[in-house]
């Protein structure tokens, strides 16, 4: 048996801190030392999601720009535009901008680029055809930070432009728009940079509904306007996009999203409910996770295959009849996504290791890889391989590539060093985009290979799994959930409790799911106790599985068909004894 992953264990809890956290029970103590709260007054704060200080919004830099355009349009009857994204930051940003300005009385519209025929951010045709549409203002979310072309000529042919945005600017220069508004700009105050952009969209509601926040600042509101705005329903929309994007669940954000999955559980969108509904979740019982890995790839489907209107329209939609259409839709085409997701997957791989099966990036085009799964074919492909991916859909005269990334190299900042090659690209440390013409592909190849050898060269690449504890297993019982509890929400930047449990004996095992891609077992502990365990593809292990094993595990309610019961969510095994 196999084992290529490493086990990292941090320090047990120092005295001074174990005293001061004496209040909670020893492996809380642990946990909350882990995540770097040593005293009672900041486990306090964390445990409750307090908010480090409600932040201005005006903290933003050109924030208070931004909303005197915005009531300068407003004043004139001008038409405005909200521009998102495709993915599910971008739409439920575009979403609550909508509803805040319709809840204002103010005549607004969406647009959101088609990925295939338009592709990612600011296009100057689409500016063309809003402004001969009699837009006066566009306001940008989740996108426009390095569309420094297409702000100059949304400038050319008179149209306003104010950018919402939470990617890193290009070299820190900044596109000409009325307002740029963004955390990562240089020079900016706003104490957390972490938002995601529907975070932002929040903030610029926020300083528009909130007199205090702006000094003034304010649309003028009707009686009937101020009865539909209430800032708390927003934050059903930024707990979606802001765990959908990985934004890390620390600080504000941690606070927006337990607030945002309170509001969530309610299911005041039809269309959510409808979604929910399809996908099998309860209302009342949505979290994090199941926003990460059964909502948001539903919501992400439609911009993938067709267009993100549809994920757009089911967040807005009154409709009953309509909310459940759209659901059943986009359960249809996360089923298709899936499926082509694993052929793309198979032949990508297929391609970059054939190309060269020793180099640092894998990198895998072809003109038949569909542009809307290329992404998640590359996740797939770093996650199995544990080296940066690349996977690119080729077109006639241009190609597109999506990026994803391992902690040891920045994917971005390798792009930035092929600037000349591409048309357009931006992301993440850990993911990216990018447009090449087709004549540069070979050269982008290249360099990019250069660039990961030289950066990756030497390091043991193997993917770091940290727990919080080494426990014994018969400590993990049902009442060790209600510790656990206000570490919610977790995800990333603020991971689930992980565990540790050594020595095991595995009393039955099985491969199940579609290609037995799962693994189901049976564990003793030490009193002769049994735990049911789930570890999601890790089917493969099966065959050749000890009899007794180590195991790095995370501890959930599984409910099912009404039944609730408790398992271990295994993310590694290996023989009992083997060297972490």
């Amino acid at each position: 048996m196999n084992h290529t992953k490493r086990w990292l264990i941090p320090p047990a809890i120092s005295a001074e801190a174990d005293s001061s956290l004496s209040a909670y029970p020893p492996i809380l103590r642990q946990i909350l030392f882990n995540r770097g709260y040593a005293n009672q007054a900041e486990a306090e704060a964390y445990l409750g999601a307090a908010e480090p200080v409600e932040a201005n919004p005006l903290l933003l830099t050109d924030m208070a720009a931004a909303v005197d355009r915005i009531r300068h349009a407003v004043s004139r009857g001008e038409q405005i535009a909200i521009y998102g994204d495709y993915d599910v930051d971008g739409v439920s940003a575009t979403a609550l901008l909508c509803q805040t300005f319709r809840a204002l009385g103010v005549s607004v519209r969406a647009y959101i680029p088609h990925r295939f025929e338009e592709g990612y951010g600011l296009n100057k045709e689409a500016l063309g055809t809003l402004k001969a549409e009699g837009v006066k203002l566009v306001i940008t979310v989740d996108c426009g930070i390095r569309s420094l072309d297409e702000a100059d000529h949304a400038r050319a042919i008179g149209l306003d432009l104010i950018i919402t945005d939470h990617h890193h600017p290009a070299d820190g220069e900044l596109p000409a728009a009325t307002a740029v508004v963004d955390p990562k700009r240089p020079g900016d105050v706003y104490p957390d940079k972490d938002l995601a952009g529907v975070g932002i969209a929040y903030k610029l509601a926020q300083a528009l509904l909130a007199p205090r926040a702006v000094g003034g600042n304010v649309l003028p509101q009707s009686g009937q306007a101020a009865a539909g705005t209430d800032l708390s329903s927003l934050l059903d929309l930024v707990a979606l996009g802001t765990v959908a994007d990985l934004a890390p669940l620390v600080g504000e954000n941690r606070a927006l999203v337990r607030r945002g999955l309170e509001q969530l559980r309610q299911m005041r969108r039809r269309g959510l409910f409808a979604l929910a509904n399809v996908a099998g979740i309860a209302p009342g019982k949505v979290n994090g996770t199941q926003i990460g890995f059964v909502l948001g790839p539903r919501l992400n489907a439609a911009g993938r295959l067709e267009s993100a209107l549809q994920a757009l329209e089911l967040l807005t939609t009154e409709d009953p009849v309509a909310a459940g259409l759209l659901a059943q839709r986009l359960d249809v085409q996360n089923r298709n996504r899936q499926a082509l997701t694993r052929t793309i997957q198979a032949q990508a791989e297929e391609i970059a290791l054939a190309d060269d099966p020793g180099a640092y990036l894998l990198f895998a085009a072809h003109p038949e890889f569909n542009a809307g799964v290329v992404g998640l074919a590359a996740s797939r492909l770093a996650e199995a391989h544990y080296r940066p991916a690349v996977v690119v859909a080729m077109g006639t005269d241009e190609s597109r590539g999506s990026c994803r990334s391992i902690s040891e190299f920045h994917i971005t900042d390798a792009l930035d060093e092929c600037r000349d090659l591409l048309v357009r690209h931006g992301g993440h440390a850990a993911a990216a985009g990018f447009t090449v013409r087709n004549e540069n592909l070979p050269e982008l190849v290249r360099r990019l290979k250069a660039i990961a050898a030289a950066a990756l060269s030497g390091k043991d690449l193997r993917p770091t799994l940290v727990a919080d504890a080494d426990v014994p297993l018969t400590t993990v019982r049902p009442d060790l959930l209600a510790q656990l509890v206000d570490l919610e929400p977790t995800g990333y930047g603020n991971p689930e409790a992980g565990f540790v449990a050594r020595d095991v004996k595995v009393r039955g095992s099985r491969a199940v799911g579609a290609e037995g891609k799962h693994l189901k077992l049976v564990l003793e502990d030490e009193r002769g106790f049994t735990h049911d365990g789930i570890g999601f593809r890790l089917g493969h292990l099966q065959a050749a599985l000890p009899a007794r094993v180590d195991m790095l595990f995370t501890y959930e309610v599984n409910e099912y068909n009404g039944r609730i019961g408790y398992q271990l969510n295994l993310k590694d095994i290996k023989a009992a004894g083997l060297d972490d």
